[in-house]
């Protein structure tokens, strides 16, 4: 029997979902739901319906996991505790400073339903994540660096685009490669956040657009720019189209430690992952995760949950047995 999902939302994450569902033989894409028009939304399964969000409503006996593919930060705290209260649901929130809020509000609603609800799951928030407990874990005496890049930064690039005069932007956040590897030797650096990456904009302009202006409120932008190095480009609608049309990401968390008397062994552990498609790769972990969801709900579980506190054996569609015989 397939575990039957819906799609809440059909930008680049709600497509990397469905690119995932049709990998995993245990998952079928039930339907698209969407607040636009959806005559006017073209979804890559012919299977699936593209229905409105308030079919939501009554398709609960319809749907196993809700996977919330939100369109923007302030999204998911509001849909994913509404839709816990129906559904079986899996998000991928990213404010970290944030979590703690949104997992009781999930929490509060999933528990009152039944449901579970997965919250802040992706690479990070989620397998970054679990990395770095992990080495804490083992290794108590010790510090974890993060290291994003080179890739998109989709949130980035859309704060470039609101600036006046500005059509269309790229931009890269890129570690600085000689902080990797004074971290890599285990010497336990102090890093600012300068120190550890740089940013670079490619940015079309309007015609007759100030450009100088336009460099300036990018690179004096505070939260965004301000405390980084940033170089900015100025490139054709041509060029963005031929060089920078991908959403490539990755990054790495480096985590050093030390054992024995006084310290005097240094360990470290590195979790690297470098994606041609970061929203590919995101929907491949909500789509292992939404198999958790639904096999613990069975089991009787209910609440919010994160990737602390799921048990690797769930994400697989394999039996134990083969787990055992082939992972381990």
């Amino acid at each position: 029997m397939s575990i039957r999902i819906g799609i809440l939302g059909y930008g680049n994450l709600g497509r990397g979902v469905e690119s995932a569902i049709k990998q995993s033989e245990d998952m079928e894409l039930v339907a698209v739901f969407t607040r636009r028009d959806p005559s006017s939304l073209k979804i890559n399964t012919e299977s699936a319906k593209v229905l409105s969000t308030s079919e939501l409503d009554h398709m609960e006996n319809d749907i196993d996991v809700l996977v919330i593919c939100g369109g923007s930060a302030t999204d998911l705290p509001e849909m994913t505790p509404k839709y816990a209260a129906k559904y079986n649901v899996i998000d991928s929130f990213d404010t970290h400073a944030k979590i703690p809020e949104h997992f009781k509000n999930v929490d509060d609603a999933a528990k009152n339903a039944g449901k579970i609800g997965i919250i802040s799951c992706g690479w990070d928030p989620g397998m970054f994540s679990l990395n770095r407990l992990y080495a804490m874990s083992i290794l108590p005496e010790g510090k974890d660096y993060t290291f994003w890049g080179k890739g998109v930064s989709q949130g980035h690039s859309d704060a470039v685009r609101r600036i006046d005069g500005v059509k269309d932007c790229r931009q890269y956040t890129i570690p600085v490669e000689a902080s990797v590897e004074k971290v890599r030797s285990g010497s336990n650096p102090e890093l600012t956040t300068r120190d550890k990456h740089v940013r670079e904009c490619f940015v079309v302009a309007e015609d007759g657009a100030d450009k100088a202006a336009i460099e300036n409120a990018i690179k004096t932008m505070p939260n965004y720019f301000a405390d980084y190095d940033t170089t900015v480009h100025f490139i054709t609608e041509e060029e963005m189209a031929r060089d920078h049309s991908g959403l490539p990401h990755g990054g790495s968390v480096i985590y050093t430690g030390k054992t024995g008397d006084n310290n005097k062994n240094t360990h470290v552990i590195e979790y690297k992952l470098t994606l041609d498609s970061n929203p590919e790769f995101t929907g491949s972990v909500l789509i292992a995760y939404s198999r958790a969801a639904y096999r613990m709900n069975k089991e009787g579980m209910k609440g919010a949950k994160t990737v602390f506190d799921i048990a690797p054996a769930y994400l697989s569609p394999l039996s134990g047995d083969e787990i055992r015989a082939h992972y381990l």
